[in-house]
C-alpha cells in the first residue's frame, strides 16, 4: 500500500474506535503522519540504526500536568513507511496502526512503556 489516502483512512479508523471515555481528552492532541522518524526524532529516543518506530507521542501526559490546559497541542505522529514495510497485508497494518496508536495515546494518559509490557500490551 502505497496511498497516502488509505493510510490516512487506517489511521482515522482507529481514532474513531476509541471509546467516548477516552476520546473526549484528545481534544488538545494533534494526531500526524509522517513518512518516517526523522534524526531528531531518532536521537531524542536513543535509538539505534537498527531500531524501528512506528509511533511517537509528544507531549505532558495528563498525569503531569498542573493547573488548565497547555496552549501547545500534543502530538501523536504514525510513521507510515516503517509501518508499510513491515505489515503488508491490510489486515495486519491495519491492526498494527490501531496498535500504535492506541500505543500513542496510553503515552498520553501516562502510562509508560514498562507498564504496557506489565499489561501485556505489546
Amino acid at each position: 500500500m502505497s496511498n497516502n489516502d488509505e493510510f490516512e483512512s487506517i489511521v482515522i479508523e482507529a481514532l474513531d474506535s476509541l471509546p467516548p471515555e477516552f476520546a473526549r481528552h484528545l481534544d488538545n492532541v494533534e494526531v500526524q503522519i509522517e513518512s518516517r522518524p526523522t534524526r531528531e526524532h531518532r536521537r531524542i529516543l536513543g535509538l539505534k540504526p537498527w531500531q524501528t518506530l512506528y509511533g511517537l507521542y509528544q507531549g505532558v501526559p495528563l498525569t503531569q500536568r498542573v493547573g488548565g490546559d497547555p496552549l501547545l497541542p500534543d502530538v501523536i505522529t504514525i510513521f507510515q513507511e516503517p509501518l508499510e514495510r513491515d505489515f503488508r497485508g491490510r489486515e495486519a497494518l491495519r491492526a498494527q496502526v490501531r496498535r500504535t496508536v492506541l500505543h500513542e495515546i496510553a503515552h498520553f494518559f501516562g502510562i509508560s512503556d514498562d507498564r504496557l509490557h506489565e499489561l501485556d500490551a505489546y
